[in-house]
């Protein structure tokens, strides 16, 4: 057996990170690498993403449902009409990370999201569109894909997006199926990407 593959307690075999504790067990068996179209989980999970710079996913993962109270649900346009003193409030707040730039950049992202999404339809078919043509099935933190994506959300005024964090963001999202062969969830997650329906610009 691959060695990056356990078995948990329950039985199940997952990637090595989702047997680590319940949270991740839960998020890898239901989020992870299943494809999301959704404007609102995407902008979620690129924020999410820029928050746990420096820190650990299992962090984020815990406070995730206040990252959400206190971004309006991720609903970027509602996002974007956040200012000044909604920052000084945040940075107040203890049930979320708080980080000035941070804060700054997921409000400066929502405002550059709806450009995005005027440009290419929905911000769905934005990111879709560095899809790889496959997976590498290998171990790695970026891609040419990620890097190419990264660098055209910096040209376009995002901040907080390298292409390591592309990558995650791309993992997260379903546009690769970086899920062990070995692993229960694999085939599922293989069998959810072939039949998404890819968005596509307008």
């Amino acid at each position: 057996m691959d060695p990056h593959v356990v078995v948990g307690d329950d039985g199940a075999t997952r990637c090595w990170w989702g047997a680590s504790t319940p949270a991740y067990a839960e998020y890898h068996d239901t989020e992870w690498g299943f494809p999301v179209d959704d404007d609102r989980r995407l902008f979620e999970k690129l924020s999410l993403e820029g928050f746990q710079s420096g820190l650990s996913w299992l962090t984020i993962l815990r406070k995730r449902e206040d990252f959400r109270r206190v971004f309006h649900d991720f609903d970027h346009r509602r996002v974007a009409e956040m200012g000044e003193s909604d920052v000084v409030r945040l940075l107040q707040d203890a049930s979320i990370v708080r980080h000035r730039r941070k804060i700054e950049s997921t409000i400066n992202n929502a405002r550059k999201a709806i450009e995005l999404a005027e440009s290419y339809g929905s911000l769905g078919a934005f990111f879709w569109s560095y899809e790889p043509p496959a997976s590498s099935r290998t171990l790695v933190s970026e891609s040419p894909e990620s890097r190419a994506m990264a660098k055209e959300l910096k040209r376009r005024g995002f901040t907080w997006v390298g292409p390591t964090t592309a990558y995650a963001f791309m993992q997260a999202m379903g546009m690769v199926n970086d899920h062990l062969v070995g692993c229960d969830v694999y085939p599922a997650v293989h069998d959810a990407r072939s039949r998404f329906a890819r968005p596509v610009a307008v």
